[in-house]
């Protein structure tokens, strides 16, 4: 049996700040259902729930060589939803509230990266891949050819790297090589870790990992190039041959609207009017104007500029007063928290419309739950997006997304043409706010078309994100690595 180990900072349910922890805590479920013996190693944070960490077992604890100190590292174990999770204990590195962000970023996750790799031999779980994912454990692939590939019990071993936000690259100052990680200064070359006289940890990952992938076909082809590569486009280039594009995929046991107990109403594609008794429950709840027929655009987001903020507060004054004078009415629901600029605006939107926008300055999963049930449209025009969750949890719900064509975005949204009778979405093709209003205007002219809108919106619900044929793509880059 094919045996992965995944290597990752986070994964829900225990630590989730972004699409990274939705990644580790689904995509292993599937390649388990699919024949693979699949295990999860994280750091064991001080806010990981009290519920798992009373279930957490002892498994074993050893020395880890950081720099001249020689720090404890204990192993703990929990079996969830039939993948077993380890978590890497030390105190001094991980018993503070949050997760990242700490002046020694480098130092934790050097120590981290070094102490799954010891781990391996106390664990009675010796992979045949590691997948590492995003920068926090870089520095296992380099780790490994420096300091355990000579071991018999390493020599098998085969590494993956996988890109969830090219942005986000840990970068440290140098002397973190010989003070911290311990490794030769050969290492610190434009082909290594060096980057711009610093040592970049997601640059290591990418430089000694035997395959490196990504979270769309479309972003391992962007970031191929100047203005996605994040300075990192000629290593990325480089290694085209290694480089492979697979989508993410969303947990269809944790997004179904026929079981979804956190709605008012469940449905499903040949149920469409129950999803209008979401619509109406969240309307009242919201305080907007109840009624069926005016559509609901939601937002569900970082509230950042990246994710197209900047758009949406250009144009949408000028589009609600565009739609009073058409004697048209729509509604707006933003969940999210972010920039403040952006933050305030929409409040003032709320406090300037009131009964049609309504801004939930928070994050509220049970409230996400129930805009993605009671929206008509959903809104995600990011200038750059490596795959995206919101829209295929949208499509799950028949809420149709209005993406700009980028990323992940442009791989899982097909815009709809009327002609042909195709498509489970909108979309618009360059970073420009009247695209993206005029993309706006023309989902809500035939929004008013019922039969034709529900065409789509059977097109959006029978779309398939699950994670079944991605993790088929996983297994067989597994395969092909260990010949």
């Amino acid at each position: 049996m094919l045996k992965v180990l995944f290597v990752a900072a986070e994964a829900v349910p225990f630590v989730k700040t972004g699409g990274l922890g939705d990644v580790i805590g689904s995509l292993p479920k599937e390649l388990k259902r699919q024949g693979v013996d699949v295990r999860v190693m994280l750091p064991n944070y001080q806010d990981i729930p009290e519920k798992y960490k009373a279930q957490m077992v002892f498994k074993k604890d050893f020395i880890v060589q950081i720099g001249w100190r020689q720090q404890y590292c204990g192993v703990l174990e929990l079996e969830y939803q039939g993948i077993t999770f380890y978590f890497v204990d030390n105190e001094y590195y991980f018993k503070r509230h949050g997760f990242y962000g700490y002046g020694d970023d480098g130092e934790r996750f050097s120590f981290f990266c070094k102490a799954v790799l010891e781990s391996l031999t106390n664990i009675d779980f010796m992979p045949d891949v590691m997948h590492c994912h995003d920068w926090h454990t870089g520095m296992v692939s380099v780790l490994l050819d420096a300091e355990y590939r000579q071991l018999s019990e390493y020599k098998h071993l085969k590494t993956m790297f996988t890109i969830h936000n090219l942005r986000y690259q840990g970068v440290f100052p140098k002397d973190i090589l010989s003070s911290i990680l311990s490794l030769d200064w050969n290492y610190f070359n434009p082909d290594g870790v060096e980057f711009y006289e610093t040592v970049n940890f997601m640059k290591a990952g990418l430089a000694y990992s035997n395959l490196i992938s990504t979270v769309s076909r479309t972003y391992a082809q962007e970031i191929q190039y100047p203005y996605f590569g994040e300075k990192l486009e000629g290593l990325l280039s480089k290694r085209q041959g290694d480089l492979v594009g697979i989508v993410n995929g969303i947990d269809y046991e944790v997004h179904n609207p026929a079981m979804d107990t956190k709605i008012c109403s469940n449905y499903d594609v040949d149920s469409l009017p129950n999803k209008t008794k979401n619509k109406l429950q969240l309307q009242e709840q919201l305080g907007l104007t109840v009624k069926a027929e005016i559509p609901m655009i939601a937002i569900v987001s970082r509230l950042v500029g990246p994710k197209g903020m900047d758009l949406i507060e250009n144009i949408i004054v000028d589009m609600f007063k565009y739609m009073s004078s058409e004697n048209y009415e729509v509604q707006l629901v933003v969940l999210g928290t972010g920039e403040a600029r952006y933050e305030n605006f929409f409040k003032y939107m709320a406090w300037a419309y009131p009964g049609k926008v309504s801004a939930n300055i928070m994050f509220d999963d049970t409230l996400a739950h129930q805009i993605y049930a009671g929206a008509d449209l959903f809104l995600m025009p990011s200038l750059y997006e490596p795959c995206g969750i919101g829209q295929l949890i949208a499509m799950r719900y028949g809420c149709l997304p209005i993406v700009r064509e980028t990323g992940g975005l442009r791989d899982t949204v097909q815009a709809y043409n009327q002609y042909r009778g195709t498509g489970n979405g909108f979309s618009f093709a360059n970073y420009n706010a009247h695209e993206m209003s005029d993309t706006i205007i023309r989902a809500l002219s035939i929004f008013k078309n019922k039969e034709e809108w529900n065409k789509i919106v059977k097109s959006a619900m029978n779309s398939d994100y699950s994670w079944e044929n991605s993790a088929k793509q996983y297994q067989e880059l597994y395969e092909k690595m260990i010949g």
